[in-house]
């Protein structure tokens, strides 16, 4: 198999300036709700990447749970390597991949924690089985077996069988403040679309990309 001749043609349709919205945020809105009717698999799927101490990245697959007008949201458990990195550096990146729409969504910003009471609004609305998982693993920590795993989620299962469930202070949220917003279309003879909106004051600023 040679991976270089593996390769397609991007056909869906080119972007333009005049397509795009103002606000980079109400446009995200828009692929996404046209991801969710297209009915990708996990279209709310992103990448995050972090950099730790020594400037090594780190790239992992996690769930979008918000959009709001100064931020995306996602949950996490606060002493994962992820969080730590955040601590050190709250500078972030998130993609979207939407492959069978040909599009691609790529943000950067700094990543600020929700506050409790958004956290606990959040994870008392998640199934019960979510909500013992959380408590259940020490996510990034190191196990000796997914049987470990499995009879810590059945031991709480029991516990708490009858009551609610506390939120542990170990798990959160957080927030990613845009910076730049770059959307990518797919066009033909690789010639994409790419347009960028960086944060000004009072507003954002639009450039059109090179493919």
């Amino acid at each position: 198999m040679e991976l270089a001749d593996i390769r397609r043609e991007y056909s869906r349709g080119g972007l333009r300036r005049k397509d795009l919205l103002a606000n980079p945020v109400e446009q995200f809105n828009l692929w996404l709700e046209q991801a969710v009717n297209a009915k990708l698999t996990d279209p709310t799927a992103m990448t995050v990447a972090t950099v730790d101490e020594t400037g090594q990245p780190f790239q992992r697959i996690v769930l979008l749970k918000n959009v709001e007008a100064n931020g995306f949201v996602f949950y996490t458990n606060l002493a994962s390597r992820k969080a730590e990195q955040i601590a050190h550096n709250h500078k972030v990146s998130l993609h979207f991949p939407w492959h069978p729409l040909e599009r691609q969504v790529h943000i950067t910003g700094v990543a600020e924690k929700l506050s409790t009471v958004e956290n606990i609004k959040y994870f008392t609305s998640r199934p019960k089985e979510s909500q013992l998982a959380a408590i259940a693993s020490h996510q990034s920590s190191r196990i000796s077996a997914r049987g470990v795993l499995e009879g810590k989620f059945l031991e709480l299962k029991q516990q708490f069988a009858k009551g609610e469930i506390p939120v542990p202070k170990f798990w959160g949220g957080y927030r990613v403040i845009p910076q730049t917003i770059e959307f990518w279309q797919g066009g033909e003879h690789r010639l994409h679309d790419r347009f960028l909106f960086s944060r000004e004051s009072g507003g954002w600023h639009i450039d059109r990309l090179a493919p």
